[in-house]
């Protein structure tokens, strides 16, 4: 191992990225009080009673936002039913284009709590193992591959089978306008099977870092997909690498930094621990494919959030960011929502409309 010649001085930025994690937790929380409120309004069935709907809850319909995504590509128009989904999406594939699968690992939810699990397990495999558990690689690229088979299924299903009025019947549709209503319900009432599924998830979460992240989730692929294209990537100087191993040691995707020049990796999520880890100054950076410049760390936390905010507030200032489901639409929707059943297809969807157009609640794709 050679020598350490300049130690990296720099301040981490690990606990500016906390305090974005913390940030967008608290905001979610927020999100989710509010629409517990708007639901609970609802019941009274009064119009002038109903609360305030918060349009970010929409973030949590990612389904639903692709869907508007296609239609926006395919007719130039933003559906309105769910725009701030439309306009969510939009922000977080723009910072994995800039920064990478950034979104991951600073700004969701679901990254923050499984980064916090994995933590947990990491401290625990430390004590018992002296070293960090992982999914042997005879089954870690097989199951790496599910996430990838989950999106493919969820790209066929809308970018190759529905035409632009497939589109707008589904999302027209009584199913898709109370889409938020319905999952707020399957979460509030949570079935056995689903808590069970849940447990298990945090269970092999605590054995194997990030499992849900890395091996299931189908966002992740399609941002992994989109990180590829970013023009930043973290960069390794052979030249002053001393070889310590640091940065894969603290690389929570297990990336092995120190055998590359650039990463160049669907599972970086530019989280910047590596960079923290390197004792020595400048030996890893993040910069631009081409160049020789070097990101400031605290740019990146900058950038990541500024980029989001912007294209947010962009949709905010061209209307795009409230719905236009009105409260007396929200509660007739509400009152038969156990029967509104997920559309099979596009006569399905056509007969959902008509019905919910005459207020015949017995439409035949209906469950009962």
């Amino acid at each position: 191992m050679k020598k350490v010649q300049n130690r990296n001085n720099e301040k981490p930025i690990q606990k500016y990225r906390l305090w974005v994690q913390a940030g967008f937790v608290l905001l979610c929380i927020w999100i989710g009080v509010e629409f517990h409120l708007f639901v609970e309004s609802l019941q009274d069935g009064n119009p002038s009673t109903v609360g305030y709907r918060p349009p970010g809850v929409e973030g949590f319909l990612p389904i639903s936002a692709l869907m508007s995504l296609y239609y926006f590509f395919l007719t130039g128009e933003i559906h309105q039913a769910h725009p701030a989904g439309f306009v969510i999406l939009t922000g977080i594939i723009s910072v994995s284009f800039v920064f990478g699968k950034a979104f991951c690992s600073w700004m969701c939810p679901i990254g923050f709590l499984s980064e916090l699990i994995g933590d947990f397990g990491d401290k625990v495999a430390n004590k018992l193992f002296k070293k960090r558990i992982k999914m042997p690689k005879i089954l870690d690229y097989p199951l790496r591959s599910l996430k990838y088979l989950l999106l493919a299924f969820f790209v066929y299903s809308i970018f190759f089978a529905m035409t632009a009025a497939s589109l707008k019947y589904f999302l027209d549709s009584p199913y898709n306008l109370v889409a938020d209503v319905k999952m707020y319900l399957f979460f509030a009432d949570i079935s056995r099977f689903a808590l069970i599924v849940i447990a298990v998830l945090f269970g092999l979460s605590i054995v194997f870092r990030n499992f849900w992240c890395r091996y299931l989730c189908p966002y992740g692929a399609l941002l992994g997909i989109f990180s590829l294209l970013s023009p930043n990537k973290i960069k390794r100087d052979p030249v002053s690498c001393i070889d310590c191993g640091l940065c894969n040691k603290a690389c929570p995707s297990f990336i092995k930094v120190d055998r590359v020049q650039t990463v160049w990796s669907d599972e970086c999520s530019t989280c910047m621990s590596c960079v923290d880890a390197c004792p020595v100054k400048d030996t890893l950076q993040l910069r631009p494919l081409f160049g020789k410049s070097k990101i400031n760390k605290k740019y990146v936390a900058l950038g990541v959030v500024g980029v989001y905010l912007i294209i947010v507030t962009l949709g905010i200032l061209t209307g795009n960011w409230q719905t236009n489901i009105t409260k007396e639409q929200y509660i007739i929707h509400q009152k038969k929502i156990e029967s509104l059943g997920h559309p099979r297809s596009t006569t399905d969807i056509e007969n959902l409309n008509r019905q919910s157009e005459k207020g015949n609640t017995n439409a035949p794709s209906e469950r009962r």
